[in-house]
């Protein structure tokens, strides 16, 4: 059987492999973990737990705050928030843990539980594990007056929300902004911050009824924010994903800006304002090469990790940077938050256009994307894929004929037997002619008996 938790927490299909009683189990035994780590010695401890809007969401959030009061952990039930409000919260409160339900953006019938410990950070490895032991072991119950209690953060949502202003280096006025919160977990506090930071806002996705949570809206679905920005006559759109970690952009006329071009803007901005440490960005590999040549040109260095957030986090906090993320819109950035979050994100990117008197679509231009192609290949032997000298020779060929005007990326896929050769290159066709050829090479060279 394989690990419980991901990447990402412990995400599945509600009511199946996410269930109530795995819900609960998991709290209790997140709370036995920590107190035998001494996070609890010498106080009674206390939690904030959230959710996003499905329908799910109700029994195991109930769940959750039911296994951590079982375990003696006093519990400030926050309702509906996004997923980095929580783990503000958890930090800024002094609790001891933080828990978020959300499946982000996965579909409406997935769920998933996150942790957050002390201060709002995801729990290490050895942590999670030593959780999913526990779920099985027999333990003494709290009796009496050492049983947790449960509360209504009724006033988690402004705190976060004074939290977001709080970060706001120039207001918004005169801005015309749609956001699109994906009928999420940020359909509240993302108009009311905007339009507290003097943004005039018109909000679509916006009516979360427990089962159309990211469901043709939102940060996987940009086709709605696409139409509707030059329809309100607009000046861009904003949409955020179901949990609203992520964040992506439309300029005025319907054009998508991503997760590169919105980095690329944020680090500029910080750079210009002194902010942006040791003038790095930390960027997956599966960032375009267009914002590596951008931010050259802005005298910024690019840092690679592995894909995931968790990777771009792990060497932020390592080498003490403040800016990093995604082509998903996942954005980090360290000095307000501990994970990502869309709305601050969003946020800081209406301030820069309007400091700066410019249209976003004159901002993202920084960024010249260069035509990517990816192409999946599947049924082959994904962990040859590093060693194989025919392969190998084919990467190689196929960077001497891109030079430095584009680059190779074959990665396995941590789930399947799959492997993703991307290339990126000045033109569509370069770009299509290689991944095709060197997907037909790994195809023959991998393939499985």
């Amino acid at each position: 059987m394989g690990r419980m938790f991901g990447t990402d927490g412990v995400r599945g299909l509600a009511n199946r492999e996410v269930t109530a009683e795995l819900a609960l189990g998991l709290a209790a035994a997140a709370a036995r973990v920590l107190s035998e780590e001494g996070q609890f010695a010498g106080h009674r401890p206390h939690a904030v737990v959230g959710r996003d809007p499905r329908a799910s969401g109700e029994f195991l959030s109930a769940a959750t705050v039911a296994g951590l009061a079982s375990a003696g952990v006093d519990v400030h039930d926050a309702g509906v928030l996004p997923t980095p409000a929580i783990a503000h919260l958890t930090a800024h409160s002094g609790a001891d843990l933080g828990v978020m339900i959300s499946a982000s953006h996965n579909p409406m019938s997935d769920n998933g539980i996150k942790f957050f410990s002390r201060g709002g950070h995801k729990l290490p490895d050895t942590i999670e594990d030593a959780i999913e032991t526990h779920l099985t072991q027999d333990w003494d119950r709290p009796i009496g007056a050492s049983v947790g209690r449960v509360t209504a953060y009724e006033e988690g949502a402004d705190r976060y929300v004074a939290h977001l202003l709080g970060a706001l280096p120039h207001r918004l006025d005169g801005l015309h902004i749609v956001l699109d919160t994906a009928n999420g977990a940020a359909y509240d506090v993302a108009p009311r911050v905007f339009e507290k930071a003097g943004a005039r806002v018109t909000l679509i996705g916006a009516a979360p009824d427990g089962v159309n949570i990211n469901e043709g809206c939102g940060s996987t679905h940009l086709e709605p924010l696409r139409q509707a920005v030059p329809a309100a006559g607009a000046d861009f759109g904003l949409a955020f994903d179901g949990d609203a970690d992520r964040c992506l952009a439309v300029d005025g006329d319907g054009h998508d800006v991503d997760g590169d071009q919105i980095m690329a803007v944020l680090a500029i901005d910080l750079k210009r304002r002194g902010r942006l440490a040791q003038d790095t960005l930390v960027a997956t590999v599966m960032s375009n090469l267009g914002l590596h040549h951008a931010m050259r040109a802005a005298g910024i260095t690019v840092r690679q990790t592995g894909v995931g957030d968790r990777y771009v986090l792990e060497e932020m906090r390592r080498s003490g940077l403040s800016l990093g993320g995604e082509q998903s819109g996942h954005v980090i950035l360290l000095e307000h938050g501990t994970t990502g979050d869309g709305v601050l994100t969003g946020l800081l990117l209406a301030a820069c256009v309007a400091s700066q008197g410019s249209t976003l679509a004159q901002l993202a231009a920084c960024v010249t994307r260069l035509p990517q192609r990816l192409v999946n290949v599947p049924h082959v032997d994904k962990d040859a894929v590093d060693h194989h000298a025919t392969v190998l020779s084919a990467v190689q060929d196929a960077e001497a004929a891109l030079g430095d005007t584009g680059r190779v990326l074959l990665r396995k896929s941590g789930t399947e037997p799959l492997v993703r050769v991307m290339v990126e290159a000045q033109t569509s066709q370069q770009a299509d002619d290689l991944a095709e050829q060197l997907a037909a090479v790994v195809a023959t060279e991998l393939a499985l008996d």
